[in-house]
């Protein structure tokens, strides 16, 4: 909504601001044209008013032409011709204001007057409009800066939530109990293997605190901690687990935020693979889109069992902390198929 049209208060203090310069524009027709005080005033606050409400329509301009280095000269021309028009606009409505005062009013003679001063309207109407127009912008960045700030104290209290949820679920008690069971079973039969799975759980465990300390991570990183993740899950659900990863090295490089993937991987696991006789294959995903990264992590599902995962701490993890970073640059979309479960992430691919 228009900021000044939201509160009375604002439009109140906006229109005595317009009724300030059309005194202003009174005194100047007495000094320009043969214009008398009182004939003056009642001709030129009318149409300061009437202007008023014209050059809040520069609120829209101003958001269709922002004030950005790149398009810099073309937000200039775009306001400028808005001025031209609108200067036009309120010229013809002088002049058919000048008419009715001229043929009811107690001044006859005003149209005439009001021909001599159309160069003087013409140029303030200009001048009046970009100076709505750069109030607009005024109000433009102050909003934008009451955005920021509220978008930082909302990142920062959904980054300390995330932390701890990242945290709870990196150290997943059941992926922890399951692991520790699997190399429990293995040290008398395959100690070797047990040793293995003991070293892969230290080094999987050593990168998420690692990885979890840090704002932004290379996605080649996060790819390579959800291997270590599924090579460990392999080990307890062997040949029934399969998994593909694929990846551009051109979008290896991009920036996301740290152990996205692993919830989404966890639950890839534990609500496909794990409920699935056969089993199954897990693949993720990487692209590029322009500009924007695609994640997809994509697993089987029973098609008769209900769907878990509506309301998973994981998910709603990933949700909020992609909304905290980006906004509306970035979006996340859970969809459970007739035999598949999809989950994609769209975001910024910065580096």
């Amino acid at each position: 909504m228009h900021p000044i049209l939201a509160e009375w208060r604002i439009l109140g203090s906006y229109l005595a601001a317009w009724v300030l310069l059309g005194g202003l524009l009174a005194g100047l027709m007495v000094a320009a044209a043969p214009f008398g005080w009182v004939e003056s005033a009642l001709f030129a606050l009318p149409l300061a008013v009437l202007y008023g409400f014209v050059g809040l329509g520069s609120f829209w301009v101003c958001r269709a032409a922002p004030l950005v280095l790149s398009r810099l000269l073309r937000a200039l021309g775009t306001q400028l011709v808005a001025a031209v028009i609108s200067a036009i606009i309120w010229l013809v409505a002088s002049r058919g204001w000048a008419l009715l005062l001229d043929r009811y009013g107690p001044f006859p003679g005003i149209a005439a007057k009001q021909v001599e001063a159309a160069p003087l309207l013409l140029g303030l109407g200009v001048a009046l409009y970009l100076l709505a127009a750069a109030l607009h912008y005024l109000l433009g960045a102050f909003e934008a800066s009451q955005e920021a700030e509220r978008r930082a104290l909302e990142l920062e209290i959904a980054s300390r939530e995330a932390e701890l949820r990242t945290l709870r679920a990196q150290i997943h008690p059941h992926f922890l109990f399951n692991s520790l069971n699997s190399i429990n079973a293995l040290i008398a039969a395959k100690p070797d293997e047990a040793r293995r799975l003991c070293v892969l759980l230290a080094d999987f465990l050593r990168r998420s605190l690692t990885l979890g300390s840090r704002e932004q991570v290379p996605l080649g990183e996060e790819l390579d901690l959800a291997q270590k993740l599924l090579s460990i899950e392999k080990v307890r659900f062997g040949d029934r687990l399969e998994h593909e990863i694929e990846a551009d090295e051109t979008v290896r490089g991009c920036s996301v935020p740290p152990l996205v993937l692993q919830p989404l991987v966890e639950n890839a696991v534990t609500h496909g693979i794990a409920q699935m006789l056969d089993g199954g294959r897990i693949r993720i995903e990487a692209t590029r889109r322009g500009e924007q990264l695609l994640l997809v992590v994509e697993n089987p599902r029973d098609p008769d069992s209900p769907d878990p995962r509506g309301a998973g701490i994981g998910l709603q993890n990933v949700r909020r902390r992609l909304a905290a970073l980006y906004g509306d640059e970035a979006e996340m979309q859970a969809r459970a198929q007739k035999e598949s479960y999809r989950v994609e992430l769209r975001l910024p691919c910065s580096r």
